[in-house]
C-alpha cells in the first residue's frame, strides 16, 4: 500500500495534469476519459486515507479496458494509462 501511495504522491502534479488535459483533448472521441479522471480523484483521496485501493483499481481497468491505449490518441494519454496501469500494478503486488 505504501508502495502505490508513494508512487502516486511522486507523480501526482503530473498525474492530476494529464488527467485533465486528456478531457480536454480527447473527451469528445473517448469520453470514458471523464471517468478516468473522477477515479484517479478518488483513488488519490482513498490512498492519502490508507483505504484498500483494489476497488479503485478493478474500476479503472474496466473503464479503460484494461489500459488500451487508442490509436487516435497523443502521447499525454499514453503515458496516463501507462502511469495508472504501473500504479495498478504495485497495488497488486502489495
Amino acid at each position: 500500500m505504501n508502495d502505490v501511495k508513494n508512487y502516486l504522491d511522486e507523480r501526482h502534479d503530473k498525474l492530476d495534469f494529464y488527467t485533465k488535459a486528456i478531457t480536454n483533448a480527447h473527451g469528445q472521441n473517448h469520453p470514458e476519459v471523464f471517468d478516468v479522471r473522477q477515479q484517479y480523484v478518488k483513488l488519490c483521496l482513498d490512498a492519502r486515507s490508507g483505504n484498500n485501493l483494489d476497488k479503485n483499481f478493478e474500476e479503472l481497468r474496466k473503464t479503460t479496458n484494461n489500459y488500451a491505449i487508442p490509436n487516435d490518441v497523443c502521447p499525454v494519454f499514453e503515458a496516463t494509462y501507462h502511469m495508472l496501469e504501473s500504479a495498478d500494478a504495485l497495488n497488486a503486488a502489495s
